[in-house]
């Protein structure tokens, strides 16, 4: 089949996520065209709700920005190898502190309406059940893949593949937040002012909501999934489950209220809730560490008694669904190919990366060296010194005694013992970029 122009389409991007959406990216910016494809909203995830490519469904934040953070310097070799992710985000930024969060909306729609419209790419808005014959494909599905094609790829791949499950913040509007309890301000930052609004909480407050945390309600996991047993991934666990492990989980957790003093009484409150903007009107704000699997009417009644909330509006509520990604270390090259299929690669939260950035971050290169072949080049391994290549590696290291998920952090890089703390991270960061530098020259 052939595009507008007429060109031989020899490459297949299956799934209009972040991973998919950068890959198709890399690929049409080297004037290669693209067969991209994507479900829905002809079949659902159970998660999204948008029929938007590159819709965010978890927290509307791409972790920090901050140079001398595992996710701002990941950022930052990301915008040095030219990432759409990058462009589009920075245009739709939102005040969030430190971190980068964007106007989800106004992001997924800019995407979109980019991809849709371009004249290398021909879009499929349909289900694929099976990986392509013929071509390079990029599988970019995400966590939610679909069942049938997650059978296909079982038998593909001789390897069972491995599953988690994640959840979802819900969201208020600003208008329902009683300000008059809630106060601005940052951790630490001047009284007042800042990106989030916080919810302070007394002992009392805080036992009592704790107790009907506990006691709500949650959706059955079959009602769900279907599956045996729950798998949360650590950073994602619903606010339900933290509680479970003490009394006081909840406020050394997401609840933390340090560097915070109550305007009402110049004290530190005994436990805090804080909501971070959501879109750029500031009109929607995210419960920030509230990812819940509590039945819906539940999480009204038990949200509703966090200070400032008695009245919120919940634009959306919470949910959970099961993540799946595939056994990389096992099966992929540290290019992102298929060992045994090297037409085949995979990028984003299904090849075992986790976050929105790092997702992104794998199509990027996924993309890059599918463009390579195309070019008659060969494909390239990102230098494990880098955040990215240190990413890549760990997700197609075979050494592992069990795999799991990974976000961006300095726990991956392995130095030689005698630097700790900063020095240690000073010294990852600096070779990093001197060795992105390096390879960007050779790309």
């Amino acid at each position: 089949m052939a595009t507008r122009k007429n060109k031989k389409i020899e490459v297949t991007v299956i799934g209009a996520g972040l991973a998919g959406t950068e890959a198709v990216y890399q690929l049409i910016r080297r004037q290669i065209p693209v067969r991209f494809c994507e479900m829905r909203p002809n079949r659902t995830t159970g998660a999204h709700t948008t029929d938007l490519f590159a819709e965010l469904v978890c927290s509307n934040s791409v972790g920090s920005n901050l140079p001398d953070r595992a996710s701002g310097l990941l950022k930052e070799e990301m915008r040095l190898l030219g990432s759409y992710f990058m462009d589009v985000a920075y245009k739709y930024r939102v005040p969030a502190g430190n971190a980068l969060a964007v106007d989800r909306g106004a992001f997924s729609r800019e995407i979109t309406r980019y991809l849709k419209g371009h004249n290398l790419i021909e879009f499929v808005n349909e289900e694929v059940t099976k990986i392509p014959e013929e071509g390079i494909v990029i599988i970019a599905t995400g966590p939610l893949t679909s069942p049938d094609l997650m059978k296909s790829l079982e038998k593909r791949l001789g390897e069972g593949h491995l599953e988690f499950f994640d959840a979802i913040a819900p969201l208020v509007s600003a208008e329902s937040i009683d300000m008059s309890i809630a106060f601005k301000g940052d951790r630490y930052g001047e009284p007042g002012k800042g990106d989030y609004i916080n919810c302070p909480m007394s002992k009392e407050e805080y036992l009592a909501f704790v107790d009907a945390l506990l006691k709500a309600e949650r959706i059955p996991l079959s009602e769900m999934e279907k599956s045996e047993r729950k798998k949360y991934f650590t950073a994602c666990q619903p606010v339900e489950i933290i509680a479970e492990s003490g009394i006081d989980s909840l406020r050394f957790g997401p609840m933390k209220p340090v560097g915070f003093a109550d305007p009402r009484t110049g004290r530190r409150p005994y436990a805090l809730v804080q909501l971070r903007q959501d879109n750029l009107l500031a009109s929607l704000f995210n419960l920030v560490g509230f990812q819940t699997n509590l039945k819906h009417g539940e999480q009204q009644k038990v949200f509703r008694m966090i200070p400032g909330l008695q009245n919120a509006e919940f634009v959306r509520l919470g949910q959970m669904h099961r993540n799946s990604y595939i056994n990389s270390p096992e099966l992929l090259e540290p290019t992102l190919q298929l060992k045994k299929d090297s037409r085949i690669f995979f990028a984003g939260q299904i090849s075992g990366v986790e976050g929105y950035t790092e997702s992104a971050a794998t199509g990027l290169i996924a993309g890059l060296n599918a463009s390579r072949i195309i070019q008659g080049k060969e494909p390239v391994v990102v230098p494990p010194e880098t955040m990215l290549g240190g990413l890549i590696h760990y997700i197609t290291f075979s050494g592992h005694k069990k795999f799991h998920p990974m976000n961006a952090n300095f726990g991956i890089f392995t130095t030689d013992g005698k630097l700790k703390g900063e020095l240690r991270r000073e010294m990852i960061i600096r070779s990093a970029r001197k060795k992105l530098r390096e390879f960007y020259d050779k790309i």
